[in-house]
């Protein structure tokens, strides 16, 4: 918005011509961030007051650890908190005409969504399961779907309209289309290695990338502080790579494909690790706030779907391997409990318990410890996927 008034300001008077900084990428994704941190900051105590007005407190299952029982009426929610410093700053200061984070925006709200009425029903209707599982895959599904079969004809193409075409001629071809290799698995760590995928295949790929990276982060988020950091780190290293492949430069450089208005990303990014940072001062240990699913699943689903844009999707898996291994943790957990329930007739478990973080608190460490052990884990990830850029 800012970016459109100011050229609209320049087109007035050459009086104003000092602003023809804002056409930098860089500087405006600086501004996102101070803009998002300084909302999180000063609206933080107000929505944390509102939550506890409301009386919505975060629910404590009666299966839980113990030293959890003290959080119970936590104020939760407070993902709104989050989604609000990035929606405002994204908004003022990303180029409004750009396609990719118009979807970014619309997949990490529709998350956000589900995830508001999944905390909702924990909090008025007093049940802390929340929303079933089945009705939380199927809207997740459903977004899911929508967007990789926008992106899987978005990204080959440089406009809209250009989309809608190869879309047209994609059901006449009787579903059958070529798509260029920019559309296809890249592999990290090698110069110019993709898989063709098919659109099929793209689409397929797409929707595990986001439905999985929102379910991951969800999972993950059960420590105070402990989700949050690792989205600011991941988010902040897939801006660095919409940077590079939405600049033609660089991305020839560098041996990337180049998407050719993916680097506005950056500006979203860096609103995401603003507003991340200014959760974390309210979150922290002991947390006065927790995300909820508000939070996580909108996250979780913003960095899948950037992952995606950008073709990083491999480097995604890499850099968020907390949140795979969280995922995995719980996955073998519940699939070996009911293989020995069913072998024999008593259920067994991999781990004290899952997902992962609760495993090593029973094991003897303090949620403090796991927490910044697995913040640092995350940064030697990140450090590795940001290697992939020269490494090839």
């Amino acid at each position: 918005m800012i970016l459109w008034l100011s050229q609209w300001l320049q087109g007035l008077s050459p009086d104003f011509s000092f602003l023809r900084a804002l056409q930098y990428l860089t500087l405006r994704a600086l501004l996102a961030a101070m803009t998002a941190l300084l909302i999180g900051l000063i609206a933080g105590p107000r929505v944390i007051r509102m939550l506890t007005a409301l009386k919505i407190g975060q629910p404590i299952r009666g299966y839980a650890m113990q030293s959890h029982l003290s959080k119970s009426g936590t104020p939760t929610m407070g993902g709104v908190l989050i989604l609000l410093a990035i929606t405002v700053s994204t908004l003022l200061w990303f180029d409004l005409s750009n396609r990719f984070v118009w979807i970014v925006l619309a997949v990490t709200l529709s998350m956000g969504a589900i995830g508001w009425v999944d905390d909702w029903r924990k909090v008025v209707n007093k049940d802390p399961e929340g929303m079933r599982s089945r009705e939380k895959y199927f809207w997740q599904s459903v977004i899911g779907l929508m967007t990789a079969l926008y992106l899987v004809f978005s990204i080959s193409e440089n406009s809209n309209a250009r989309v809608f075409e190869l879309f047209i001629t994609w059901v006449q071809s009787g579903f059958s289309l070529d798509l260029p290799p920019k559309a296809g698995l890249l592999v990290p760590f090698f110069k110019e290695v993709s898989y063709p995928l098919g659109v099929l295949g793209f689409v397929v790929m797409t929707y595990l990338v986001i439905v999985g990276s929102s379910n991951a982060v969800n999972l993950t988020d059960g420590l105070d502080g402990l989700a949050i950091m690792p989205v600011i780190m991941v988010g902040s290293s897939l801006g660095i790579f919409a940077y590079v492949t939405g600049n033609a430069v660089y991305a020839r450089y560098l041996l990337f494909p180049h998407i050719p208005g993916s680097g506005e990303l950056l500006v979203f990014c860096a609103a995401m690790a603003g507003a991340g940072l200014a959760f974390l001062w309210f979150n922290t240990h002991p947390a006065q706030i927790f995300m909820g699913d508000v939070g996580a699943l909108a996250l979780g689903g913003a960095l899948g779907t950037i992952a995606v844009i950008v073709r990083q999707e491999i480097v995604l898996a890499i850099m968020g391997g907390i949140f795979v291994v969280e995922a995995i943790s719980v996955m073998a957990q519940v699939l070996w409990f009911k293989y020995t329930k069913r072998k024999y007739g008593e259920g067994r478990r991999i781990l004290k318990m899952a997902p992962l973080h609760h495993h090593f608190e029973k094991s003897g460490w303090k949620e403090t410890q796991v927490v910044v052990r697995f913040w640092i884990i995350t940064m030697l990830l990140c450090l590795a996927g940001l290697a992939t850029l020269k490494l090839r």
